[in-house]
């Protein structure tokens, strides 16, 4: 089997959890841990970075940092996986959930610019959403397919009313915006190292800042609010921490950040290449913005085609030992998300029932590649074309 996105681990993970095992340094104290956060802080360009035990962990403790709590909004794209509303969620807050744009799949700048100038008024300081009278806490854009958007903008939008970035900046790690690496862009950005991402723990993830007192913050509440050396605690906090297992599997794959970035890139580049001929009215591909770290590649399918047609090609692929998938259901369209504030959602809705990711592991051979691409030309060919 030709496989989707599966971890590459033929570096150094053996010989660091051998370390681990004959230490007995297993749990959330251990040397990796420190030197998986100053790994992580140096490729992303971030001061600071507090290592949490998934992805979701560090959304979490991020927006409980910035001061998201029970009733408020937090401006999301409805285009992402469902992880980021979660997160919320689990503050007691809700999405207000808005589009994307064609050119990046990220969330609207200017829909979002265009809600708050119409929709809220300021009261005290405080962004107030009209209809439902709740504050708006944060604005968290989400780094779809490891895609910046125009964070300039938001930086201006997040600006004009005073309300936090916090990130979901998952699977980006390795990307830039306009040069910049994308720890420098917001508040806080939070990472995942979940089995699937381009740099792996087994899970995991990692909460990004260059604030002091906020990465300071944000790393007290990963662990148990804990005020050292007894058991005193100040805040409610979570246990949130990495362990040293997973980190030093990440310190191995940290090593090769850049040659696993570099092979996503090339990833990308081939099915651009390959499919050059069938985009004319035929299929779309993924976009990828100025420095994106291309987590995920694949094919859009043409309009009027939607989830029977894409399931039929996924099925068709596994028959000749090829992994290939649908992507993200929108959130506005997942059950506990029903009845959330929305705005329209036309761009996503168009979009998402289209989407197939294509094998993109960084250990795929050319020869894998090739095999993918005619594969999915010869079907594409003889039953949409």
């Amino acid at each position: 089997m030709i496989s989707l996105a599966i971890p590459n681990l033929t570096g150094n993970e053996k010989k660091y959890l051998d370390i681990c095992i004959d230490t007995g340094f297993v749990s959330s104290v251990g040397r990796y841990v420190t030197q998986f956060e100053s790994m992580v802080a140096d490729a992303t360009g971030s001061k600071y970075a507090i290592a949490t035990s998934a992805g979701t962990t560090g959304l979490h403790v991020a927006l409980t940092a910035v001061g998201v709590r029970r009733d408020d909004l937090v401006i999301l794209p409805t285009f992402t996986f469902i992880a980021s509303a979660n997160a919320i969620r689990h503050c007691g807050a809700d999405p207000w959930l808005m589009d994307i744009n064609e050119t990046d799949w990220c969330l609207d700048p200017q829909k979002v610019k265009e809600a708050l100038d119409t929709q809220c008024e300021i009261q005290n300081g405080i962004v107030i959403h009209k209809k439902t009278r709740r504050r708006v806490a944060a604005i968290m854009p989400v780094y779809t397919l490891g895609n910046i958007p125009d964070m300039e903008e938001f930086r201006s939008i997040a600006d004009k009313y005073h309300l936090p970035l916090v990130v979901d900046a998952a699977c980006a790690i390795g990307a830039k915006y306009k040069g910049v690496d994308l720890g420098m862009l917001g508040d806080l950005s939070i990472l995942s190292f979940n089995g699937n991402k381009t740099i792996t723990c087994g899970g995991g993830g990692a909460v990004l800042s260059n604030n002091e007192e906020m990465a300071s913050l944000v790393r007290h509440l990963t662990t148990t609010a804990r005020v050292w050396p007894e058991y005193d605690f100040d805040m409610v906090g979570f246990n949130y921490r990495m362990t040293n297992i997973q980190a030093a599997v990440g310190c191995a794959q940290m090593e090769r950040v850049d040659e696993f970035v570099s092979r996503k890139r090339k990833i990308r580049d081939y099915y651009y290449k390959s499919f050059s001929q069938l985009t004319e009215q035929k299929i779309t591909l993924f976009p990828t913005s100025d420095g994106s770290s291309c987590w995920f590649s694949g094919i859009v399918l043409q309009e009027g085609q939607g989830m029977d047609e894409v399931k039929s090609l996924c099925n068709k692929m596994k028959e000749k030992d090829i992994e290939a998938r649908p992507f993200w259901k929108p959130v506005h369209l997942q059950e506990p998300y029903r009845g959330c504030p929305i705005e329209d959602t036309n761009v996503t809705d168009a979009l998402w029932d289209r989407i197939i990711t294509l094998p993109c592991s960084t250990n795929i051979t050319d020869n894998e590649l090739e095999t993918v691409s005619n594969t999915v030309k010869y079907f594409l060919k003889e039953n949409f074309f």
